[in-house]
């Protein structure tokens, strides 16, 4: 009996040990292991999410930001009445019942109300607050805001219900706008039941980064704003328009219409807001193409200025009779003039000077064969006839801008390549990323492609297409005081068969100043214009005079008015212009009436002490002179 009671404690002893050690293994070992498992079986993460990343002009005035929004979530097990929660949600949410049940029916441990109740309105979210339903949540989340509506529409581009970017500058740089997101995780039984002696946890988000483009709001607003007028005016089918630095690239400005809010970018169809058109759309160029052959004939050495050249009203090439567009043509000119006078024959003889092999050289150099780089989504590389197929009449034809297609932003690259000392640049829209706590990650930088022309060929093109906007077709982009050059363009549209469509045409103008130092480039296209003249230099150069003399102003840029070259005016057309003499100093009395312009005096002194316009300034025949007196 002895014996068999050792045996008992001995047992006793071993079991109680191995309980022993068995809990102090389960302590002090496999605690953390257990504890994690217990947490995830417990655990219900309700997603919170962050602000996604600013978008920001080159000021960093925010065009894309956020706005606070709410989304419904469900932990269904905590919810006892399923169809009378099912209810009330799709009152308040505005959809059908049978939907919410949808969600609340699933095994989830947490279920979001999407897209019924993702991103709601605060009213909604404040009645779903107040009714206090059993398992369903309300977490912050954000959507995007474009205080600007339209503007920039297409380059912004736009995001989908989970806040990804699907277009534009949204796509393109997603990964950097994200948010990293955060989680308030809060504690259930099996059955759904709060466990209220576990403390809930929340994981905070990390905002997206900043992205900060080359864009000047300023600018954008400028040229949108004569844009629209435009449109009022002329009722086009499309207008692009784009303002870039000519130093190193940047697009201060680019728009596309027709117009898309990117709030509510379900309301347009796919082929407005995919098209960035100034990057997108290849047609014939017209006239504003010339700059091209123009450059390329006097870096080859193939004219002067002053060699003359004759124009009929039309050239005869192999068997083919290609007319200018002036009917009896500009007669005995300059090669000057025939920039000036925009005259195809003149442009077809310095095509055939240049010769096939050499064109495409320099189409090669100039970047009209490659897409310009440009870092944004949808850019198109344009249609270049082969060279194998290019004959003498291809050759004329493409030499004043017709056979071949190319893209606004490939012409504006060559033109600044042809005026800025020969440079090709890349043009980019993105110039800086920063995090949250707006620290410089990346900053973008000028990069120079080749070198295509000469310094000494550009000086020369410079004066040429300061000529065309004094003396030639593009006088009605001249500006007072400001050095304007320019090529006007007047393209016929082709139609989807292949031939051209009577009557349709895209007017256009590529303005760069001022000519001495340029610093902006401004092109305009409009497409299939009504009820007007349907030329470049009487629709589209006004409309780019209008834009450059607002965008000079605001970036500073002083008058010239010593080295402008004068205007050519025309009695029955253009407006004479006076300088303004120094009034400052002189009593009402001194100053004398004149025929050409008016006086308008302000303060009750007798001494002229302020004056605008200043000393040496011109205005034009009618218009008044401001003077204080004091």
């Amino acid at each position: 009996m002895r014996k068999r009671i050792y045996i008992v404690i001995i047992l006793f002893l071993l079991l109680f040990s191995s309980l022993i050690i068995k809990l102090g293994y389960i302590t002090f070992i496999s605690a953390n292991k257990i504890n994690i498992l217990a947490d995830d079986l417990w655990k219900r993460d309700i997603p919170v999410q962050s602000n996604r990343g600013l978008i920001c002009d080159r000021n960093g005035t925010v065009i894309v930001g956020n706005k606070l929004a709410y989304t419904v979530a469900a932990i269904n097990r905590q919810i006892k009445d399923k169809d009378a929660t099912a209810s009330t949600l799709a009152e308040i949410l505005k959809c059908k019942k049978t939907d919410i049940l949808k969600h609340l029916n699933k095994n989830n441990s947490l279920e979001i109300i999407k897209p019924e109740g993702r991103r709601i309105t605060d009213e909604q979210a404040r009645k779903i607050n107040d009714l206090g339903l059993d398992g369903i949540y309300l977490t912050a989340d954000s959507t995007r805001y474009y205080p600007y509506n339209s503007t920039l529409g297409q380059v912004l581009g736009f995001c989908g219900i989970d806040m990804q970017g699907l277009s534009g500058i949204e796509y393109q740089y997603d990964d950097y706008l994200t948010s990293q997101k955060g989680a308030l995780s809060i504690y259930t039984d099996a059955k759904g039941n709060l466990m209220h002696d576990m403390t809930s946890t929340y994981k905070t988000a990390t905002p997206g980064m900043n992205i900060y483009l080359t864009i000047d709001l300023n600018l954008q607003l400028i040229l949108d704003g004569i844009i629209h007028n435009a449109i009022e005016q002329y009722d086009p089918d499309q207008v692009m328009g784009l303002i870039v630095d000519t130093e190193n690239g940047e697009i201060l400005a680019m728009t596309s219409y027709p117009f898309f809010e990117p709030s509510h970018y379900q309301d347009y169809n796919e082929e407005i807001y995919n098209r960035i058109l100034p990057i997108f759309y290849s047609f014939e160029l017209g006239s504003t193409f010339k700059i091209f052959t123009y450059s390329v004939a006097l870096e080859l050495g193939l004219f002067d200025f002053s060699d003359r050249f004759y124009c009929g009203g039309s050239t005869v090439v192999a068997d083919r009779k290609i007319k200018c567009w002036k009917s009896g043509g500009h007669g005995s000119q300059t090669f000057l003039e025939v920039i000036q006078n925009s005259c195809n024959p003149g442009f077809m003889e310095l095509g055939r000077r240049i010769g096939v092999e050499n064109f495409y050289k320099y189409l090669n150099l100039y970047g009209f064969t490659e897409k310009t780089g440009i870092d944004i989504q949808g850019e198109s590389k344009g249609i270049v006839m082969n060279q194998k197929n290019c004959g003498p009449v291809e050759l004329a034809t493409q030499s004043f801008g017709q056979t071949s297609a190319y893209t606004p932003i490939q012409l504006v690259m060559a033109a600044i390549a042809a005026t800025n000392g020969g440079s090709l640049l890349q043009p980019y829209i993105l110039k800086e990323i920063h995090n949250y706590t707006d620290e410089i990650l990346y900053s973008n930088q000028k990069k120079i492609k080749r070198q295509v022309i000469s310094n000494k060929t550009s000086n020369l093109m410079r004066y040429a297409l300061e000529n065309v906007c004094a003396l030639g077709t593009g006088r009605n982009a001249f500006i007072e005081g400001y050095r304007v050059g320019g090529k006007t363009g007047t393209a016929q549209k082709i139609s989807s068969s292949g031939g051209y469509i009577n009557g349709e045409y895209i007017l256009s103008f590529l303005g760069l100043a001022p000519m001495n130092d340029p610093k902006i480039a401004v092109y305009l296209a409009i497409d299939h214009p009504k009820n007007c003249v349907q030329y470049g230099g009487t629709v589209a150069a006004p409309l780019v005079g209008e834009i450059m003399e607002q965008s000079l102003n605001y970036l500073g840029i002083k008058r010239d008015y010593e080295n402008q070259i004068e205007k050519n005016l025309r009695w029955f057309l253009d407006t004479p212009t006076y300088r303004v003499e120094n009034y400052i100093g002189k009593t009402k009395k001194e100053i004398k009436g004149s025929s050409f312009y008016k006086y308008i005096f302000y303060g009750d002194g007798n001494t002229v002490i302020y004056q605008s316009p200043e000393e040496g300034e011109k205005i034009k025949e009618g218009d008044s002179i401001l003077l204080y007196l004091g």
